[in-house]
């Protein structure tokens, strides 16, 4: 296995791992699980500053609902099923028919919108064994989904105020070069064919709004609506797909989600599928083989490995690091009895990004010897300037 695919990374940094009793689905290991969190709440932050708010819908559905929103004809192939006496119910493959129950409970005017849920939906998809790869492909994934629903004359601004969120956020997470697909009705679809030519001509129209110059992608669009797809390229040159802006006028219409106009009359919302990073088990793999390893400093599970010179050294590098962790520093001291040069090739082993080393003469100074890594020159630090210098790459 090539050492920079992210199954090796992840092995090397203790982060997850795979195994036969649970094919198609990952093992978060303590360091993995920080990164995942780190990453969910990042998602979190955004989404909730860009007017969202968080939902939780549940995973088993009954079949009778996927029936109804289309899913079961496109996806049943694909879903893990189970029997509750005479009726069938489905592990989700996706979370926006839940958003649309949730829409559905209230009644909704024209003042109300837009809308805006988001979730970090727990899905399962039955995926070949023969093409399962790691955390590229699995059975069971986290989408970052979000749903707006709005009125026709709302579409533009949604969709210009979420394209202007991914940018930001990809570049948050270092790639900055994004390619945009627009990709149009596929051959087997949902929904008449005037319903596909006002989504195509709103998202389009929305799209050059907000200034994406795209390719055209025929036939590439969800069943039920066309999207904007978001291309990532890696800094191997290599192109991955993940996030999406999607339209669709058919989900409303079978699940019957309607809000009241100002002549108090019924009318269909358009509703806009988002995700910012698709699968986050898809994109931590991206993540991981982008950096190689080496995340940025606000997303490194410990961001400043803290050595004692020798065993006497310890007491000051505990203290070194409760002050680090006071001021919201993922800190670890390693106080394990070997040599210095063994910890120093360890911790750049382990992806910490910035090492810290307390010997006898920082201990009298007050500093430490400061050094990123992996080939950072060492330089003497005081712990307060320390925290004041870190500051602006060690948090988001």
């Amino acid at each position: 296995m090539d050492i920079h695919d992210h199954r090796a990374i992840g092995n090397r940094l203790d982060l997850f791992h795979q195994q036969e009793d649970g094919p198609g689905v990952a093992f978060w290991h303590p360091r993995g699980a920080l990164l995942y969190r780190l990453i969910e709440d990042h998602i979190r932050r955004r989404m909730r500053r860009a007017g969202f708010a968080e939902v939780m819908t549940p995973q088993l559905l009954s079949r009778g609902l996927w029936e109804r929103s289309g899913h079961w004809e496109k996806f049943a192939d694909a879903m893990f099923v189970f029997a509750d006496g005479e009726r069938s119910l489905a592990l989700k493959p996706m979370s926006c028919p839940g958003h649309i129950q949730i829409f559905n409970k209230r009644v909704r005017s024209f003042r109300d919108l837009p809308v805006r849920y988001c979730e970090f939906g727990a899905c399962h998809r039955y995926e070949p064994s023969g093409a399962l790869h790691g955390l590229m492909r699995t059975r069971a994934f986290v989408q970052d989904d979000a749903h707006i629903f709005c009125r026709e004359d709302q579409v533009e601004g949604e969709v210009a105020r979420f394209c202007a969120l991914l940018r930001e956020v990809y570049a948050d997470f270092g790639f900055h070069e994004v390619r945009v697909g627009f990709s149009t009705r596929p051959a087997v679809r949902a929904g008449s064919d005037a319903q596909w030519d006002r989504a195509e001509a709103m998202l389009e129209s929305a799209a050059r709004t907000a200034g994406l110059a795209f390719a055209e992608q025929p036939g590439e669009g969800a069943f039920y609506g066309p999207k904007l797809e978001f291309v990532l390229r890696d800094r191997q040159g290599r192109e991955w797909q993940c996030g999406t802006v999607q339209l669709d006028l058919v989900l409303p219409d079978r699940l019957d989600a309607a809000y009241t106009d100002a002549e108090n009359r019924r009318v269909r919302p358009v509703l806009l599928h988002h995700a910012v990073l698709g699968s986050l088990e898809r994109f931590i793999a991206v993540l991981l083989e982008h950096h190689r390893g080496r995340l940025p400093l606000w997303l490194a599970p410990e961001q400043i490995a803290v050595l004692p010179v020798a065993e006497a050294h310890i007491p000051c590098a505990r203290g070194v690091a409760r002050r680090l962790d006071a001021a919201g520093y993922r800190v670890a001291v390693d106080e394990r009895p070997e040599r210095l040069a063994r910890k120093i090739v360890d911790v750049r082993e382990s992806g910490v990004p910035i090492l810290a080393v307390v010997g006898e003469r920082e201990e009298e100074a007050g500093t430490v010897a400061f050094r990123r890594l992996p080939d950072g020159r060492a330089e003497s630090v005081g712990v307060a300037g320390l925290i004041e210098r870190l500051r602006p790459e060690a948090f988001r």
